[in-house]
């Protein structure tokens, strides 16, 4: 039996035996992640620019969006990929606490990011004339900072609670990174109850803001029924049908992830869904929101036709001449 105090290291999952397959995890990896970023790196670019079409409450929060799905794939892909290039398995005890707090972090703030989109929207279809009022400048802040403050918090509290639990089950961790469910079946048999319920009143927490944005959909999809305008009702299907299929996806993983029975799970079964929820979304997300959404690939293009104006403008000076031929060709 081993002690929390005289762990030093944790053992994370590999993904094969062979060093052949651990390249073609990386390489599998590394695209997933490269996606990641360039997607929502373009939708930053894209909001933050000088396009005031995007300065809305609604781009506002994609902003947040894009922010934390950088955060969230940043913390468990760069060192699944550095694991299976360099055909290791460690990662340090502070690193391994470090990755579940910037993980959960990332997570519960998106999941009220979710939430407060779908309120956005009911209060953009909804609400139409109560739009400004409701979602200010000022309100729009106040509901990201408690978005990220809360995240904080629960993030504090899970990791501070996991690493102070006795470990006598060794120190392998059957994942490809420091998932919590996987590091309580490495404490002791009596002491992981206190972190399973908090994990439990974060699930149920969870499961509210879920109910929110399913009643909040079923009122938008009737008052979008009811839009005489058949442009009227495509512009509001496509903004609100990508971000359910972002919650969709989200939480039918992560709850399934936490929630599954012990008797179907399979360290296989856990990778895929530990990927699913946490991998998946942030590179799947830039593409649902631009796929659909016309204001956002303009504002995209115009960058784009940009950049290739600032280029053209570059003067191109011949190499090899000398200086004073060059001052007269200017």
């Amino acid at each position: 039996m081993s002690n929390s105090s005289s762990i030093t290291h944790f053992l994370l999952l590999a993904f094969a035996d062979t060093w052949e397959l651990q390249l073609l995890h990386f390489w599998l990896f590394l695209a997933i992640y490269l996606a990641a970023l360039l997607g929502n790196g373009l939708i930053i670019t894209a909001i933050a620019s000088c396009d005031h079409r995007l300065h809305t409450p609604m781009y506002f929060f994609l902003l947040n969006l894009s922010l934390l799905d950088l955060g969230s794939i940043s913390s468990t892909v760069p060192k699944a990929m550095a694991n299976s290039l360099w055909d290791t398995r460690d990662i340090s005890y502070a690193g391994c606490a470090a990755q579940v707090f910037f993980f959960f972090f990332c997570v519960t703030a998106e999941f009220c990011l979710l939430t407060i989109m779908a309120y956005d929207r009911y209060v953009a279809i909804c609400k139409p004339l109560h739009y400004r009022t409701l979602l200010g400048s000022r309100a729009c802040v106040h509901m990201a900072a408690a978005a990220w403050g809360s995240a904080f918090l629960n993030a504090l509290l899970h990791t501070a609670n996991t690493f102070s639990l006795p470990l006598c089950h060794g120190n392998a961790v059957d994942q490809f990174f420091c998932e919590v469910p996987q590091i309580l079946k490495l404490s002791c048999s009596d002491a992981y109850h206190r972190e399973v319920g908090l994990l439990v009143v974060s699930i149920c927490l969870f499961c509210v803001c879920f109910v929110f944005i399913v009643v909040s959909y079923v009122q938008i999809f009737r008052a979008v029924l009811r839009i005489p305008s058949q442009q009227g009702r495509h512009k509001a299907f496509s903004t609100c049908l990508p971000h359910l299929a972002v919650v969709s996806l989200f939480v039918s993983t992560a709850i399934f992830a936490y929630l599954k029975s012990p008797s179907i799970s399979s360290p296989s079964l856990d990778v895929v869904m530990a990927v699913l929820y946490s991998v998946v979304p942030p590179a799947v997300n830039p593409l649902i929101y631009s796929m659909r959404n016309q204001e956002l690939k303009d504002s995209l293009w115009k960058l784009f036709e940009y950049d290739l104006l600032q280029i053209k403008k570059v003067p191109i000076i011949p190499l090899g001449l000398p200086q004073y031929l060059r001052k007269r060709q200017d």
